[in-house]
């Protein structure tokens, strides 16, 4: 009898199991998939859209064929309530004090609120450094003040990247209280009527232009039972030159005042000016859906494994009166088949092999939009969350040559580290870390949104790996299209690595554990593992 070694971290017990089934690769299957999801009848998958409905259909069908159960009662696809938001005054202004900015060119604002009208009236506005409250880290820029009902200013990123000092949070590595999204939350907590955050390309890890697509068009988002009324009003960014003359205005220097922003203790300090805007909007309600199959385990069926990627992408728009359709082919019809993948070898293994805790199989929507899908899902799951050992997403595969490493998004954030380096291993691979840990990649993808809920995870992402023309020219771009010249060695050997871990874990006893001090941590605890 052969030996897995599932001993890593402290805490992990060393177990008898049998060694992996090899894996088996459905090489036509799979090109089939990738092809179908990423085909112009699909108009590039945007939720609340035909190409919705035509991959829902694709995926339930698929499911039911490997022989997978619903995974929600009857069903295989959970309704998601969403909104559709489309701002209308595209000719709004900011005004700061008897500063006038431009929308797109200096400033960006949206609401998640459910509101045809969100108003900020002579709001006071105050710089509170980075908006941070993390107690993990002994840092709270909120300390003693009151800002309800108004407008911070906060910059990006957090200071461990400004200062570079791995001391300091995690220095170049982005924690989560470094994400834009945090700094929205944390400002809503704290009664802010609006939020802009300064951009700045190296902190933010994108240009202006990104930001500037992102707040200007329609926009997606969950809705709770109160209109999304405990968000905070307005969502902005401002550009780095409008923050020097907002600060100029008020008589202080920008760039000399936020390096005190990057030392505990940091004070707020108010503008004494006031913020004025008008933001209103096209309110459209309708549902999306999620879709999961569950293969039950064969021991314990009530332990659950994730296996998942996003089916969504960014749909198509008119350009020069022509349709251009966003296929997303790597991202992520090349996840969503690789699930699949997973699910026919998992199904088909039978006796000792198959697997004694239950693996799902699902495919959320509108990742691309806010991870809304997988919101919905964490805050919505068919079993407990402490019932769900640990979360594996697919963000996008390597659909060319195999490579000798496997990229780690994070460190020392979980034991599911452990378990991606023990597969690497067999396969003689190497672990390689994220090469650029200050963009918060971690932060920006579905398995985050199950993180919250004290669901440790991985994120298998291997975008551009062997095309260095993805990134720059196909990411999010007409041109991410199915290619028959793909040689899938990549893809081959990633779900080889991603089987092997679920197959140690679904024959293990073990529940993963948070190795850092974070909120996600202190959920699961709370759950009981």
């Amino acid at each position: 009898m052969k030996y897995r070694s599932v001993l890593g971290f402290a805490g992990l017990i060393l177990a008898p199991v049998l060694s992996a089934a090899p894996y088996q690769f459905h090489e036509q299957a799979y090109r089939n998939d990738v092809k179908t999801l990423a085909s112009d009848q699909f108009e590039g998958r945007a939720p609340l859209s035909k190409g919705e409905m035509l991959t829902l259909t694709y995926l339930e069908k698929s499911f039911k064929d490997i022989g997978l159960e619903p995974a929600f009662g009857k069903s295989f696809l959970q309704k998601v309530p969403m909104a559709k938001i489309t701002p209308l005054n595209q000719d709004m202004q900011l005004k700061v004090g008897d500063l006038t900015f431009k929308l797109a060119d200096d400033f960006i604002a949206r609401t998640e609120q459910l509101a045809k009208e969100v108003d900020v009236k002579d709001s006071d506005v105050v710089f509170v450094g980075y908006g941070i409250n993390a107690p993990e880290y002994g840092w709270n820029d909120y300390a003693g003040l009151d800002v309800k009902g108004k407008t911070v200013i906060v910059l990006v990123n957090d200071p461990g990247f400004a200062t570079q000092d791995p001391k300091v949070f995690k220095g170049n590595a982005m924690t989560y209280y470094g994400r834009w999204t945090y700094k929205y939350e944390e400002a809503a907590r704290q009664g802010a009527k609006a939020v802009f955050i300064v951009h700045e390309t190296a902190p933010a890890a994108y240009g202006w232009n990104v930001v500037r697509a992102g707040g200007t068009s329609t926009r997606f988002t969950l809705v709770d039972n109160n209109d999304n009324m405990s968000k905070v009003g307005i969502m902005g960014w401002i550009q780095h030159d409008v923050a020097q003359k907002i600060f100029a205005k008020a008589g202080i220097d920008f760039d000399q005042i936020k390096h005190t922003a990057e030392k505990p203790g940091f004070k707020a300090i108010p503008l004494h000016m006031k913020a004025n805007l008008t933001l209103k909007n096209r309110i459209e309600r309708a549902e999306s859906h999620n879709v999961a199959g569950l293969l039950r385990g064969t021991k314990y069926p009530d332990e659950w494994i994730v296996m998942h990627a996003h089916w969504d992408h960014l749909g198509k728009e008119m350009v020069d009166g022509k349709p251009v359709i966003y296929n997303g082919a790597v991202d992520n019809a090349s996840g969503v088949a690789g699930v699949l993948d997973l699910a026919r070898h998992f199904k088909s293994l039978t006796g000792k092999d198959a697997p004694e805790r239950s693996i799902l199989f699902a495919d959320f929507t509108a990742e691309e939009t806010g991870l809304i899908g997988a919101q919905y899902f964490a805050e919505n799951s068919p079993v407990p969350t402490k019932q769900l050992v640990s979360f594996l997403n697919i963000d996008g595969m390597n659909m060319g040559k195999s490579v000798d490493y496997i990229l780690r998004y994070g460190d020392g954030v979980s034991e599911l580290e452990k378990y991606m380096a023990d597969a690497a291993k067999k396969q003689g691979r190497h672990v390689n870390p994220d090469p650029r840990p200050q963009n918060g990649l971690m932060f920006r993808s579905d398995h985050f949104a199950l993180a919250q809920q004290g669901v440790p995870g991985l994120l298998f992402m291997s975008l551009g790996d062997t095309d260095p023309d993805y990134i720059p020219h196909k990411y999010h771009q007409a041109a991410d299209d199915y290619d028959p010249n793909w040689t899938l060695d990549g893809v081959k050997q990633d779900l080889g690595l991603i089987s092997d871990v679920i197959d140690t874990l679904s024959h293990n006893r073990d529940w993963p554990k948070w190795l850092e001090e974070s909120d996600f941590k202190k959920r699961r605890g709370q759950d009981g593992r």
